[in-house]
């Protein structure tokens, strides 16, 4: 009968870890980065990932680069630090991606 419970309690931990590792937070704030004008005029674009680290209380705590090209991850990165999600019992990890899109000469969030 100990074992049964040691084994649901285990499981119960387990898939609570993975649903707060997968959450997806709704975003109360965003700020888009800007582009700056002489990469859009060079035709640099793509997509940019980036983890944000959320606090309970919704703010961002950190960044974390995945992916893209450096200069418009850093523009990514500083814009994400000022967004606000929706407060949760506790911190989560989001992920966040960015298309620049040179030819366009915008920013989406997908």
């Amino acid at each position: 009968m100990a074992r049964v419970i040691r084994v649901a309690a285990i499981a119960v931990v387990l898939c609570s870890m993975a649903l707060a590792e997968g959450s997806e937070r709704q975003v109360v704030r965003e700020q888009l980065p800007e582009y700056p004008a002489m990469l859009k005029k060079m035709g640099i674009g793509g997509t940019v990932r980036i983890s944000a680290l959320v606090a309970a209380d919704g703010s961002v705590k950190g960044t974390k680069i995945d992916g893209g090209n450096p200069m418009l991850a850093e523009l990514a990165s500083s814009a994400v630090k000022k967004w606000k999600y929706a407060a949760a019992s506790e911190q989560s990890s989001e992920s966040i991606e960015f298309n620049f899109d040179a030819k366009l000469a915008t920013v989406r969030v997908k």
